[in-house]
């Protein structure tokens, strides 16, 4: 059987290839940080990188290294179970609270991703009488999670209050019971930023729940980052946060749904990538909490990013380089054609830089692009080679 199989999913493949649209794995052979060893599919060496969710730096940092060394002693390596069964440890309820009081809200509840944070959130709070609002650029994990549930889905252009209004009437049109906005904070391939006050007045005109999917965006946007709730003045106004443990704190894993506190209760006893998931890993759980104590005094972590971004967005304008506006970490550079964003990554690579060209389905057609994202570990010297090689690998794009 699988012999007429293998032949389909080998054609698939190939079309990938000739289509521009292969997406091939390097290698690294050093902890994440602002320069890694490429040690296989690319240039040997040492190379700027340019492409990771490390936002504030956090992923080698010594404090949270020695943090999760500690808790292997302490904690041991994994739970072999599920929450509910015997895999709840007093470092998972700390994190839990000290997760609640950092975003402001009543509760929190830990999944391995927040990939299935996402996916157990619609299913858990919406049936078939109820209606869910979903921006058209949410993250995929966000859609999926829609999927799996019976409620009504509506659409509404990227960042479009106009549209959000009407799919909010038409909800309620059909006699949804439970209405739910649902927004990334910060859209992964364009960094652009939701209008989270704007989405809150309107959730609150028209009887509906907001949730915000904030893994772009905790940890280093707002005054205290604390996200994109923060910064827009509505923590109190939000019912629903789900973000990652994965990039800015600190680039491990994990995932998490800080909410309402019957919310929260519910997702424990109804929620199935928690009840049906292993537990989070103690030291992943631990060396969060040192990267939270970190977040307290890390306004100089926010200002070298906010300034390492201001400077590549600006230099790389002045180049002549189409990028999407903003003032995000988040850095696209539009190259629009698949093939071409693939090639300018190579020739990145062979000049030191580390970057992905991103290409469909990631991204739409025609909007390839290779997604810049600055780090405050980077430093003003990394930011202006960076430029300097994209210009150098354009030129080298079109002899």
């Amino acid at each position: 059987m699988f012999d007429s199989v293998r032949d389909d999913l080998r054609t698939t493949l190939d079309e990938i290839r000739a289509a521009g649209l292969h997406k091939p794995e390097r290698v690294i052979g050093t902890p994440q940080s602002a320069t890694v060893a490429v040690t296989a599919g690319g240039r040997p060496g040492e190379v700027l990188n340019f492409c990771a969710n490390n936002y504030l730096g956090l992923a080698d940092h010594p404090e949270v290294v020695a943090a999760a060394h500690q808790a292997l002693d302490r904690w041991g390596y994994g739970m072999a179970s599920v929450r509910f069964i015997c895999g709840t440890q007093e470092v998972h309820k700390e994190l839990e609270a000290r997760l609640s009081s950092f975003l402001g809200q009543e509760d929190t509840i830990l999944y391995s991703s927040c990939f299935d944070a996402n996916g157990g959130v619609f299913e858990t709070l919406l049936g078939p009488e109820d209606a869910v609002i979903s921006d058209a650029l949410n993250h995929a994990s966000i859609i999926d999670g829609i999927r799996l549930s019976k409620a009504r889905r509506f659409r509404y252009a990227n960042r479009d209050m106009a549209d959000l209004e009407q799919q909010l009437k038409e909800a309620a049109d059909g006699g949804a019971r439970r209405k739910l906005i649902v927004t990334d904070g910060v859209f992964s391939m364009d960094g652009y930023v939701a209008p989270l006050d704007e989405i809150c007045d309107l959730a609150e005109r028209h009887d509906a729940m907001v949730m915000v999917d904030d893994s772009h965006a905790v940890g280093f946007v707002g005054p205290g980052g604390r996200g994109t709730p923060e910064l827009h003045g509505v923590m109190d106004r939000v019912d629903i946060i789900t973000g990652t443990l994965g990039k800015a704190l600190g680039g491990a894993s994990g995932g998490y749904v800080a909410a309402r506190a019957e919310i929260v209760a519910l997702l424990r006893q109804r929620s199935r990538p928690y009840l049906f998931s292993n537990t989070l890993a103690p030291v992943i759980a631990a060396a969060s909490l040192k990267v939270l104590d970190l977040l307290e005094s890390a306004g100089d972590l926010r200002d070298r990013l906010r300034a390492n971004t201001a400077l590549f967005r600006s230099r790389m304008t002045d180049e002549g380089f189409d990028i999407l506006p903003g003032d995000h970490a988040i850095a696209p550079v539009m190259i629009g054609d698949a093939s071409e964003a693939g090639r300018m990554a190579e020739l990145l690579l062979e000049r030191g830089v580390y970057v992905i060209g991103f290409s469909y389905p990631v991204v739409p057609q025609g909007q390839a692009r290779i997604r810049v994202q600055l780090s405050a570990a980077h430093s003003t010297e990394d930011v202006n080679r960076a430029v300097d090689a994209f210009v150098a690998a354009r030129a080298a794009l079109r002899d």
